[in-house]
């Protein structure tokens, strides 16, 4: 079987089923990666987001998790390019109104039952008018939901309420 070489990149699915000793690693590291135990987050979320994502929703250094998980597993260390290391807008924007909430997702029952929330919220987006805001309340930082829909041209703003419960808010700068 061939190694599976740990970068940035690397889905953190892949990491656990090739190593799977350094799930307590990760927790260790960083305590929303405790969420790893749950099988259904892990069956959905852990298959979309990579290391460079988690170490951003863990507020750790993608170079420094890259190399201690690397470290672990008998792997050479590396200089990492941040690609996926995003960062998020955690602070109010002047654009945010709450009276330009036109939809909120409640992505937690979703991810409860096991259905993965992306193109829920992804259309949720999509049918955005131009300044309208689409509210989506998350157990997690989704860092790979924002990233795509960013990447869709919606701006966003991620408000942390704790360390389980997050409010993000997508707002369309393009439809008319």
């Amino acid at each position: 079987m061939e190694q599976l070489i740990i970068t940035p990149k690397t889905k953190i699915s892949g990491l656990l089923d090739a190593y799977p000793q350094l799930e307590d690693l990760l927790i260790e590291m960083a305590p929303p990666f405790k969420k790893l135990k749950n099988p259904i987050l892990r069956k959905t979320i852990a298959r979309i987001t990579t290391i460079g994502q988690a170490a951003t929703i863990g507020n750790l250094n993608v170079e420094e998790l890259v190399n201690k998980l690397r470290g672990e597993v008998g792997q050479n260390l590396t200089n990492v390019e941040t690609e996926g290391g995003e960062a998020f807008n955690t602070q109010k924007p002047g654009w945010f109104d709450a009276a330009k909430v036109v939809e909120e997702i409640d992505t937690r029952d979703m991810l409860h039952a096991g259905e993965h929330p992306v193109h829920v919220v992804l259309a949720g987006v999509k049918k955005l008018n131009r300044g309208e805001i689409l509210k989506v309340i998350a157990p997690f930082l989704p860092a790979p939901l924002i990233e795509k829909a960013s990447s869709l041209g919606a701006g966003h703003w991620v408000n942390k309420l704790n360390e389980e419960l997050f409010d993000i808010y997508f707002i369309s700068f393009e439809n008319e």
